[in-house]
């Protein structure tokens, strides 16, 4: 929405480099895991390696070892939150921002009505949790437990339907790095120990309907993208209607406008760096919360290169220049599990979208070989080419 009010502008580059200060890739932080991981309001996870990646990209003397301790301790969790898509989460942040995301998983179900003919939702979802908290179970076991109650149903309606109704976590060793399992699903509850009052309130929904509650995570996310217009983070959060807690903070916060007139916020004491601060090379995963979490993407991707990261429904790794998209790049030939695991490197193809100088070259290469050796198991090529077919 253009701002009816003049506002102090805020360029594509300035845009740019706030963004990236919240996001740690100015420069390394000297952060945990845990704590990176609650700052950015949890890690894209559609795959398993991508959080690994993506703290990787921003945290000094991260190896894969630390997060993985985190997920086999249960001190973070996998499981559907924003965009409806798969999160790695901590405890805190699960317990919260899953509720907070609640009405959306219900507009969700309305989709799969057709297939659910007959079903007691409020019945399917306590048969559901009765029978993973039982015992982790796959997708496909709890579609044929919910089959037996109502056989006349959608058996894929069904499971939708439990993983909307219920906060269900993958249970490790799926998302353990070096490790492989079958995704199997608990209740939050169940898995990090019963959470008390909040987990209850993760299994029930309802905080997307408190003000303090919804106050906070809007607080949160310009903390970690901002500034940001209220579209950007309906966007991120896969919601709508978010307008009114902006205007209740309104008052506490500092706005701006983009180039375009949009209206933008962000918290009075949020980084916002000199536009022409260096931003270095960073090796970002496929589907890096960085570039899905605004309307806007402008700030990170330039309009030429929009879709570039995506082949079909299929996200790229992306490379960042001076802050911006300008490559791809795929690691191929990986033996190990990072540093920890000691074993050979393998060879790392960047594609660039237009020319790179020399001393930029350079840089790149400098950058992908920290990658090779921390994350790729040792000492590996990195080379220019094309990684799509």
């Amino acid at each position: 929405m253009a701002s009816k009010t003049t506002r102090p502008v805020l360029d594509t580059r300035a845009l740019n480099r706030a963004t990236l200060a919240r996001q740690l890739l100015l420069t390394r932080a000297e952060m945990s895991a845990q704590d990176a991981t609650e700052h950015l309001l949890g890690l894209q996870a559609q795959n398993v390696k991508p959080p690994y990646f993506q703290l990787h990209a921003r945290l000094a003397g991260f190896g894969p070892a630390e997060l993985a301790g985190l997920m086999e301790s249960r001190q973070v969790v996998r499981m559907v939150t924003m965009r409806s898509t798969i999160h790695t989460h901590t405890v805190h942040d699960a317990l919260t921002l899953r509720p907070l995301v609640q009405p959306a998983r219900d507009r969700e179900i309305n989709y799969f009505r057709k297939g659910l003919v007959g079903v007691d939702l409020d019945r399917l979802a306590e048969r559901a949790r009765e029978f993973v908290e039982a015992e982790p179970r796959t997708m496909a076991e709890i579609r044929e437990e919910l089959l037996k109650e109502w056989p006349g149903a959608d058996p894929q309606s069904l499971s939708v339907a439990a993983r909307c109704r219920l906060p269900l976590v993958q249970v490790t060793p799926r998302g353990v790095w070096g490790k492989s399992g079958q995704v199997r699903l608990t209740t939050l509850s169940e898995w990090v120990g019963g959470g008390g009052k909040a987990a209850g309130r993760a299994e029930g929904g309802g905080l997307g309907g408190e003000a303090s509650g919804i106050d906070d995570a809007v607080l949160r996310y310009l903390g970690a993208f901002g500034p940001a217009s209220v579209k950007d983070m309906q966007t991120w959060a896969g919601l709508t209607r978010l307008r009114e807690a902006f205007e209740r903070l309104r008052p506490v916060l500092e706005v701006f406008q983009d180039e375009n007139g949009v209206e933008l916020f962000d918290l009075p004491d949020g980084p916002r760096p000199d536009a022409e601060q260096p931003a270095p090379p960073r090796f970002l995963p496929e589907f890096d919360n960085l570039l899905l979490s605004h309307a806007d993407r402008s700030r990170v991707i330039p309009p030429e290169l929009k879709g570039s990261s995506w082949t079909g429904n299929q996200a790229h790794c992306t490379l960042l220049l001076d802050g911006f998209l300008a490559g791809l790049w795929k690691l191929d030939g990986e033996k190990g599990g990072g540093k920890e695991g000691g074993k050979g490197g393998g060879t790392l193809t960047v594609e660039l979208f237009s020319g790179v100088s020399k001393a930029g070259k350079a840089e790149i290469v400098a950058e992908g070989e920290v990658l090779l050796a921390e994350m790729g198991g040792g000492a590996g090529e990195v080379r220019f080419g094309s990684i799509r077919a």
